[in-house]
């Protein structure tokens, strides 16, 4: 069985084939990052545009890499929120209509179980349940992963999340847009000590996340120091380390009060190369295994949307099917609605 995935929730047109008996056969992704650099942030009327110019002529490129036609495909899997609206509507659209034209499957897929299974294209994978940390520019989220669709909240940020964290620390310290990557870089030249920065909620006694403080009190750091590109340097570090420090400790304190010892780490965040070195050390400490998806898997992907299809499609999900003559895309979606919810409301 041969999904076409379909990724286009904000600022990355990601397509991807996958075979139920092979793996992945092709994936494509272009990003609209020199683009909204121009403007310091994401411009959702203008990302919108870009999918459209994009979706077709990557979904041929994949199909002729992966030496496959479009009469291949025995199902369509697309990212149905969260995201931006209008960037949502042109993959949904494209979706339901070569789902109608081939007369096939149509499965609106979460974007968040899709990081969640990302690591599942990696080798090793890891065996359910696992913990798994969601670390992105607009999630930080602990959750329990008992299966396909069963998941369970165990703590989330209550501000910020971890990337929006980075990325707005990244904008304080005069780093160009998008800045995580940027501030990482930096860090990598700063001296580790030279100042220290709060944990954030590290002994709050549950599992949630807050990074909003830690970017203010960047913020008054930088005030007060005269800053040249050293400190900046210096600076940089001290918050990968303060953000780093939390997630890994709340990771393994998961891991901990579930009794599981194996983690998974997704989202951008997740490419963060402190942070996998870090927590891998700290998990191996304790017996747990930490699994991580590719480098490029870790970022918005048609892969992963793939993937997630073909796993519904391969639990016999039903409830999954958008191909009802209309299709729906949702901007705000809490993923404990997305167990619950059927796709055809």
């Amino acid at each position: 069985m041969i999904i076409l995935g379909i990724e286009t929730s904000c600022d990355e047109t990601g397509v991807a084939l996958y075979d139920t008996d092979r793996g992945l056969l092709n994936h494509s992704l272009f990003s609209q990052i020199s683009m909204h650099s121009e403007y310091g942030g994401v411009v959702p009327e203008l990302a919108s545009r870009d999918h459209i110019r994009r979706i077709l002529p990557l979904i041929k490129q994949v199909l002729n890499k992966a030496q496959r036609e479009l009469d291949d495909i025995n199902a369509i899997a697309y990212t149905k929120g969260p995201g931006l609206a209008g960037a949502l509507l042109v993959g949904a659209s494209v979706a339901a209509a070569l789902g109608y034209a081939l007369d096939i499957p149509v499965l609106g897929i979460h974007h968040l179980e899709g990081h969640l299974l990302s690591p599942l294209l990696s080798t090793p994978a890891p065996q359910f349940p696992f913990i798994a940390l969601l670390v992105s520019g607009g999630h930080t989220q602990l959750m329990q992963v008992n299966g396909v669709g069963q998941y369970r909240l165990l703590g989330e940020t209550v501000d910020d999340a971890a990337g929006e964290a980075f990325d707005k620390t990244a904008k304080l310290l005069g780093l160009a847009y998008p800045g995580g990557a940027a501030l990482s870089e930096l860090a990598g030249q700063g001296r580790s000590g030279k100042f220290k920065l709060p944990r954030p909620m590290l002994n709050s006694g549950d599992l949630n996340f807050s990074f909003s403080g830690l970017k203010t009190a960047v913020l008054t750091l930088i005030n007060k120091q005269s800053m040249d590109q050293q400190v900046r340097a210096d600076i940089a570090l001290a918050f990968q380390e303060a953000v780093v420090t939390v997630l890994t400790e709340k990771a393994l304190t998961a891991l901990s009060l579930t009794k599981l010892n194996r983690l998974v780490v997704a989202g951008g965040v997740g490419a963060n190369h402190h942070l996998r070195k870090h927590l891998t050390q700290k998990a191996a400490q304790t017996g747990a295994t930490v699994f991580y998806p590719r480098l490029e898997f870790c970022t918005d992907n048609g892969a992963m949307i793939a993937l997630a299809g073909a796993m519904r499609m391969q639990a016999n999900d039903t409830t999954t099917n958008d191909l009802t003559g209309s299709f729906t895309v949702r901007a705000r979606w809490n993923l404990s609605q997305f167990q619950n919810d059927t796709f055809n409301s």
